[in-house]
């Protein structure tokens, strides 16, 4: 399949969302989901039927719920459906390709259950361009991650993850570490990708120390 390189003008203003506290999709990167609430069931058919993206977004825990349902963070990622399969009993599942990130401009109706909002991709145009060739502390985030790993009790092909060129190793390690869920957010707003590695090194180390998660991805 060809890749996917949206223009600016060519992304919806308006994109349904996928609150999901402790999942994080960024540009470049690649989320598998599992769909089986009725209300992201509809989402996912609907994007399917237009365009194929939709918005994921992280609920923010320190806020209160209101009628909507859990506060969210007012910065997400879109992606973009590139694999999809229906089980025997119903359930979707997709993978996710992030697109770009965005701020929510504001939320708008729901429709067939899920949320909707308006959204705001100026501040991140530069994430519809390749990254430019930067100097990443690659060693450093290896020699942090094993120790990391090993606090977890996370078994990992080494293999595979020396061989990732330095920005998917990044982007790849932010999405899939079991961050706190505003680690995580920190992670997706770094401004630049060496911005992003600076911080991902600096999580690595401190929870390699100790330190409490905040539980697995729940939806909202």
């Amino acid at each position: 399949m060809e890749a996917f390189h949206p223009r600016l003008e060519d992304l919806p203003e308006e994109i349904a969302i996928f609150p999901l506290a402790g999942a994080m999709l960024l540009p470049g990167g690649k989320l598998p989901l599992n769909i089986f609430e009725p209300r992201y069931l509809n989402m996912t058919l609907d994007a399917l039927g237009n365009g194929r993206m939709f918005g994921m977004v992280q609920g923010d825990p320190s806020r209160a719920r209101d009628e909507r349902g859990t506060a969210i963070f007012g910065v997400g990622c879109v992606g973009r459906l590139s694999s999809f399969a229906e089980t025997e009993d119903g359930r979707l599942l997709i993978t996710l390709s992030g697109v770009i990130r965005f701020r929510v401009a504001e939320e708008i109706e729901m429709r067939r259950g899920y949320r909707r909002v308006r959204a705001d991709y100026s501040p991140y145009v530069e994430d519809l361009v390749p990254p430019p060739p930067v100097s990443l502390p690659r060693d450093a985030i290896l020699n942090t991650l094993r120790p990391y790993f090993a606090s977890k009790g996370i078994e990992a092909n080494w293999q595979a993850i020396e061989g990732m060129p330095d920005a998917m190793l990044v982007t790849t390690l932010s999405m899939v570490c079991p961050f706190t869920i505003a680690e995580k957010q920190a992670l997706l707003e770094a401004e630049t990708l060496t911005d992003r590695a600076e911080a991902l090194v600096a999580l690595l180390r401190m929870s390699a120390l100790g330190g409490d998660d905040e539980g697995n991805a729940r939806p909202s």
